[in-house]
């Protein structure tokens, strides 16, 4: 795992010591991504300067050392991530192709010097970002892995491009535009992240997922060519839909191919040169990853690593240890509390670079530097959610919203009020009088909040769109933090969707549209990104086995209701699971791992949000109209509504703005 970042000149007119101490620079604010070495390389003649910070994983010999030329000498590149089945590579290219060393990115440069850059990438599975230079084109090419795994940003500074695997990156250039971009922050405020391809600057963008972009000799300064993908999410889902690549077997079949795909994806991101373990949360995903990984190496111990918090409620220690000690694991549980949690806010800012408002960022952050003092790598089990049909969301799409939309108008309306009616309290009260009977699944967090955005749904019930089933309203209703965003970020106009989310599927249903739209966008912008920014500022890789591509394309041909019946999603999953963990040390309400910011905010954090929610310092500033914002502070600090995650979304915002 790495940081990259470089200069491309168009017009071959930046001198050799600017291009090298632009790629020197801007690689600088990338060392927590690669405190192990540093390189850099310049070609004037094309312009072109390229900057390297290395985390050392595989041959941690000076045969890793990037920027790395490939053996024919016609591309030089500088790669972030990890090409899982780089062996297998090595093979297919035969003894003929003599290497220096055992790398990944070695491999891969070899493989486009036989197959060309594209032709590499289909060939490739892994996590990754790149960019490479072809001596023969004078052509600058960036690349980014197919679900999103590894960050990748590009702009104009004046008359070059930059990128880099962080904003810090770009904006270490002295001449790169810092121009909020109040579309990109209606976009925030409503996902609680900047969506791919916008950023929260103007002109500068996110390569999406699965694509690549080549800047040209020559060309004009401001052009962004267009990404071509070189793997399409929608094709995958299509084949699904239409059946030309439909799972052939029974349910016992398909947990069989699942395990195997499982199985093999897990032992491949085993592999590294430094000591390799595994986040362990007891829940259904990391604890499949974890036996998974014992079932690879079954000699061997896996390390297994949670955190215990027990100030806060989301403290899931105790289960995860329990599922350690039935695989047999080395297992190590480190406490950390609220207050460092807290401590850990005033860093947020600088760790993402830009607006991100998921409040588990802090204990992933936390995890991460914990871990770091075990390991080098550890394996995850993120993506399962969105993969293996996991979030409520699709419970509720499955099963209450088409009951929602045939009811007559009139009714829906009368219910509404009726909800309306009864204050977030009273509910909140009287669920808790009656949790002592209330079986452990059907017990909510916040149920009075739950029962005002069930309002919300049923207006959303009344309302059309394209897809015909109410897919895509009901979607942005669930993910929605500000429903109206354009009416709270001054002057925007936010854009009418994802990037790519125009490249939709027909005939997925409600379910399957919110998990092509949470795989397209959520999932990378969303999930992904936390993971790497919280991992790489503690300077340790996680891997994922769950988004193997592999795995998302068989998910894609299997029918949607062997993974989500009975109300419960995962069901496949959990089928693998059971062939290692007895089910009752997974069953369990799904906690989740946020921190309780919504106490926080009426309590330590106060004051810190009222100075950042000041009316007078928000009318002044001239991004957010300080009504909304008020109102919600108001009501939530009066326990009228519970609004901490709109909230903590317009505080990440106010925080990374003091850095900007």
């Amino acid at each position: 795992m790495c940081g990259i970042a470089g200069v491309f000149d168009p017009a071959a007119a930046t001198p050799a010591d600017r291009l090298a101490e632009h790629a020197a620079r801007m690689a600088g604010t990338l060392r927590h991504r690669g405190p192990d070495d540093d390189g850099v390389w310049v070609d004037a003649t094309a312009g072109v300067g390229l900057g390297f910070r290395r985390l050392a994983i595989i041959d941690l010999s000076e045969a890793g050392h990037q920027p790395m030329r490939s053996p024919a000498r016609r591309y030089t590149m500088v790669f972030n991530g990890e090409i899982y089945n780089h062996a297998e590579l090595r093979h297919a290219l035969g003894p003929a192709v003599r290497l220096r060393g055992h790398s990944d990115t070695e491999v891969l440069l070899a493989a486009m010097d036989r197959w060309g850059v594209e032709g590499a990438l289909r060939q490739a599975n892994g996590m990754f970002a790149l960019a490479v230079v072809d001596a023969r084109t004078g052509e600058l090419h960036l690349a980014r892995d197919r679900l999103g795994e590894k960050p990748l940003y590009y702009g104009w500074a004046g008359g070059s491009v930059v990128f880099g695997s962080e904003l810090k990156a770009l904006r270490a250039h002295p001449e790169l535009p810092r121009s909020v971009d109040r579309g990109a922050l209606a976009l925030y405020l409503r996902y609680t992240f900047v969506p791919a391809p916008h950023t929260i600057y103007q002109g500068v963008r996110k390569l999406l997922p699965g694509t690549t972009v080549t800047f040209t000799a020559g060309m004009s300064p401001g052009h962004f060519p267009p990404p071509r993908p070189y793997w399409r999410l929608s094709e995958v889902a299509r084949t699904g839909v239409d059946g030309t690549r439909a799972f052939s077997g029974d349910r016992h079949a398909a947990v069989d191919a699942l395990h195997d795909m499982l199985l093999d994806a897990t032992a491949l991101r085993m592999t590294a040169d430094v000591p390799v373990g595994a986040f362990l949360s007891g829940g259904v995903d990391s604890s499949a990853v974890v036996a998974l990984m014992q079932a690879a190496q079954p000699d061997a111990k896996v390390r297994t690593f949670t955190v215990a918090m027990p100030d806060i409620a989301f403290d899931e220690s105790a289960a995860a240890g329990a599922v350690a000690h039935h695989l047999g694991t080395e297992h190590t549980t480190v406490e950390l509390t609220a207050g460092e949690a807290m401590a850990a806010i005033a860093e947020l800012p600088r760790v993402y670079d830009e607006p991100f408002a998921d409040p588990s960022q802090i204990p992933s952050l936390l995890v991460a530097r914990a871990a770091r003092r075990h390991m080098t790598v550890a394996l995850t089990g993120d993506g399962g959610d969105e993969v293996f049909a996991g979030y409520n969301r699709y419970v509720l799409g499955s099963a209450a919203w088409p009951r929602l939309r045939r009811l007559p108008g009139p009714v829906r309306h009368g219910l509404r009020r009726s909800l309306l009616a009864v204050s977030p309290q009273r509910v909140d009260a009287l669920m808790r009088r009656i949790e002592p009977v209330t079986p452990a699944r059907l017990r909510l967090r916040n149920p009075g909040d739950k029962v005002q955005k069930l309002t919300r749904l049923l207006d959303a019930a009344s309302a059309g769109d394209a897809t015909g089933d109410g897919s895509e309203v009901l979607y942005q209703t669930l993910v929605s933090e500000w429903p109206d965003p354009g009416g709270l970020a001054l002057g925007a106009a936010e854009p009418p969707t994802f990037a790519g989310a125009g490249d939709s599927v027909a005939g997925l249903g409600v379910v399957g549209h919110m998990m092509f739209r949470d795989q397209l966008g959520v999932l990378p912008d969303g999930m992904l990104t936390k993971v790497d920014r919280a991992s790489m500022a503690a300077s340790l890789e996680c891997r994922l086995p769950l988004l193997d591509h592999r795995v998302v394309e068989l998910g894609w041909s299997l029918p949607l209701d062997w993974q989500l019946h009975d109300g419960r999603g995962k069901q496949l999953l959990r089928s693998v699971l059971d062939r290692y963990v007895p089910r009752e040390l997974i069953d369990r309400p799904k906690t989740g791992f946020d921190p309780p910011i919504g106490e926080w905010m009426r309590g330590p954090l106060r004051e810190w949000a009222e100075s950042l929610l000041d009316r007078r310092r928000l009318a002044e500033e001239g991004w957010l109209e300080p009504e909304p914002v008020r109102r919600r502070w108001d009501e939530h600090q009066r326990r009228a509504r519970n609004w901490d995650y709109a909230l903590w979304t317009v505080l990440q915002f106010q925080a990374w703005l003091e850095t900007a």
